[in-house]
């Protein structure tokens, strides 16, 4: 049988093209509405620029920013399950099946254990000394954590949405998850050498290591509510509760719960970046990414089990109708 570079056995494009074609998408959109944007710009006058600045740096740019991050991650992906793969728009990850609410919740205590299992290990080497921070008012950090559970909250949905949404996914419907999760683990690692106090080495490496963690945690339950809950909880928990930088960014938890003071080791403690960019880090992401893999409390809703589960049977068009249930969501 004469191998196709472009499509499989079943007609099916083959799913390295049909990454390709979502991260060429979703690359044109977002440049297209940038250059809309920085175009309008233009029409209007250096007062109200300064302003837009200042918004975009606000917490609402930040929203506002995540928002447009999610809205297109998942209209790219929308479009690409229904041309390429002929699947209904729950296959991307957020429908609401029946136990949604509980992997999101199951994601949050997972999340925060895994940052307080490496926080607490740093803490009893003596790498950081942690106390209450007696000149916050309790306002003060009531408010930092509310506001810090929305912006943290759409943040992670916009990452998961881009990373662990449509380009994962049909790389998962096609592999096996240690190959499907490398591409946009990788690319989730290089976005984030963007940020302030980068530590070389250890931000790509640990950040690609939660990539996959992330990934192991899609993969378990065919829902990306369970790795918001985990980025969300292990965002929150490090910068709203323990004062801790996140990736480098300190502006969006001014006041957190706790105040916690480095006195060991950058490599040990990650330095200005945060403990992502220390060791302490990769072995917690390493220690929590074999939970996963081997809990017995995680499974596929029986909603999401046909579009996790790899490819089995002949399709006549990848860009007809796929052998997966097409119900709407």
């Amino acid at each position: 049988m004469r191998f196709d570079v472009f499509t499989d056995d079943a007609g099916r494009l083959r799913s390295v093209w049909r990454f390709i074609v979502f991260v060429v998408l979703w690359s044109l959109v977002f440049s297209v509405l940038g250059a809309v944007i920085y175009v309008a710009r233009s029409f209007v006058s250096d007062e109200v620029r300064a302003a837009m600045r200042a918004l975009l740096g606000s917490n609402f740019g930040f929203i506002a920013q995540s928002l447009l991050l999610l809205s297109v991650a998942i209209a790219v992906g929308w479009w690409c399950l229904r041309a390429l793969e002929g699947l209904p728009l729950r296959a991307l990850g957020w429908a609401l099946h029946r136990g949604w609410a509980r992997d999101l919740l199951l994601g949050a205590a997972v999340g925060a254990a895994s940052l307080l299992l490496a926080a607490g290990s740093i803490f009893l080497t003596g790498g950081y000394r942690i106390a209450f921070d007696a000149s916050a008012s309790l306002s003060n950090i009531f408010r930092t954590l509310f506001i810090s559970t929305i912006i943290f909250a759409f943040g992670a949905a916009a990452e998961e949405a881009l990373f662990r949404g449509y380009g994962l996914q049909t790389l998962l419907r096609s592999n096996k998850l240690w190959l499907a999760a490398l591409p946009s683990s990788l690319f989730f690692a290089l976005v984030h050498l963007d940020n302030p106090n980068v530590v070389p080495g250890w931000t790509f490496v640990n950040t690609a290591l939660a990539g996959v963690w992330l990934a192991i945690a899609y993969s378990r339950t065919g829902s990306l509510w369970f790795p918001l809950g985990i980025h969300w909880a292990w965002n929150w928990t490090m910068a709203s509760v323990l004062g801790i930088p996140v990736s480098g960014i300190t502006s969006i938890a001014p006041h957190p719960l706790l105040r916690t003071t480095e006195t060991g080791a950058d490599w040990l403690t990650g330095g200005s970046y945060g403990i992502e960019g220390g060791v302490i880090c990769t072995l917690a992401l390493i220690l929590s990414s074999i939970f996963l893999l081997r809990t017995r409390h995680l499974h596929i809703a029986d909603l999401m089990q046909p579009y996790v589960t790899p490819y089995s049977q002949p399709q006549k068009s990848h860009f007809a109708t796929s052998t997966m249930p097409d119900e709407t969501l």
